[in-house]
């Protein structure tokens, strides 16, 4: 049987590479977003607004998707308000869908906040769980809107008979603009304006995050993790965590990352110096330096989201992942992390979103 993918946030990190793989395989495929990405003349674009069943219902009126891949979300105020948005969001494309009863297969997008906490709360004293991270660790005694998408997948998987998978990365690296979770790009802006205004990379996080070990997510093994487990008949109905295969401090990783610019690093001086902070009066030198190389996206604000990374790299604990349950089912991929950074960079350059 042909394979139809629906890929729900075709324009984000995730979205963007897992697109692009399908479409590579042979998969004819479907990008739905507010703003679809139309980079890719393969993949056919489709507008809609997840909150709006009509709008939906009219935007899919001839797609019958045998696979769909959740892969965005939408920050709110609270996590309150996250749980509904987010939840009705795949609520309402599920609710479409079903009346199409073509679907094998539903792959959602979460993330280490399942284990960590969500924003309100994120990686707080009290409930920091033991690391590696594993799948079977149970659900927080918290709100959380991860949670929420979850179960939306269940119900629906149980109405309409669907298998489905859940997918759980670390900070995910890849090459996306306008990305509300972008630590790459953001990591890559802040060193290009330390080296126009000869400022040190500064390391903006904790100690446990600068001396612990961590791991991160290359957005092209996210890809191969959505497809592997969605078309793997024992990979079906189970849930996974997925990020390169090695490990890494940052202690060594800042260093590296400062040569690969031509700057001077700063590590970590005994308290945490909040990125956001020390990017807060940069739009303007950013406007700069797109001018100066003329380079294609002026604002800060649609590469850079240093609040995320202060979020990541400012936790009181280490924090990387077990990946034994993927392994011992069969997926095998691994990806060097430094090079992940490079190889972004190298995107970014090649995009001229950095010069």
């Amino acid at each position: 049987m042909k394979k139809i993918a629906l890929v729900v946030g075709a324009s984000g990190i995730t979205g963007a590479n897992l697109a692009e793989r399908l479409m590579d395989s042979g998969w004819e495929t479907y990008g739905l977003a507010r703003t679809p990405n139309t980079d890719n003349k393969l993949l056919k674009p489709i507008a809609a607004d997840l909150l709006d069943v009509d709008s939906l219902r009219l935007a899919l009126a001839e797609v019958k998707p045998t696979h769909v891949y959740l892969t965005t979300w939408m920050r709110n105020d609270t996590e309150a308000e996250n749980i509904r948005v987010n939840a009705l969001m795949i609520r309402n494309l599920l609710d479409v869908l079903s009346e199409k009863k073509s679907l094998q297969h539903v792959a959602l997008v979460t993330g280490l906040k399942h284990y960590l906490g969500p924003f309100e709360a994120y990686a707080k004293e009290g409930f920091l769980p033991e690391t590696p991270l594993r799948e079977s660790h149970p659900r927080l005694d918290l709100e959380n809107f991860y949670y929420a998408q979850e179960d939306e997948v269940y119900r629906a998987a149980e109405r309409d008979g669907f298998s489905w998978s859940i997918h759980r990365p670390h900070t995910v690296i890849g090459k996306a603009v306008g990305n509300a979770m972008n630590m790459g790009t953001t990591l890559a802006v802040y060193a290009t304006i330390c080296k126009e205004t000869n400022r040190p990379f500064i390391w903006p996080g904790s100690s446990a995050q600068w001396n612990g070990l961590s791991d991160v997510t290359d957005a092209s093994v996210l890809a191969a993790h959505l497809i592997w487990a969605s078309t793997t008949e024992s990979a079906k109905n189970e849930a996974f965590n997925v990020v390169n295969g090695d490990v890494f401090r940052w202690s060594r990783l800042w260093y590296r990352l400062a040569d690969y610019f031509g700057i001077e690093a700063k590590g970590f001086n005994g308290s945490i110096q909040p990125l956001e902070t020390e990017m807060a009066n940069d739009i303007d030198v950013w406007k700069q330096i797109a001018r100066k190389f003329q380079l294609k996206e002026p604002s800060l604000g649609r590469l850079a989201t240093a609040w995320h990374t202060d979020l990541d790299l400012g936790r009181p604990i280490e924090v990387m992942t077990d990946m034994s349950k993927s392994r011992k089912l069969g997926f095998t991929v691994y990806q060097d992390t430094e090079e992940t950074f490079y190889k972004l960079f190298s995107q970014l350059r090649e995009a001229r979103l950095i010069p």
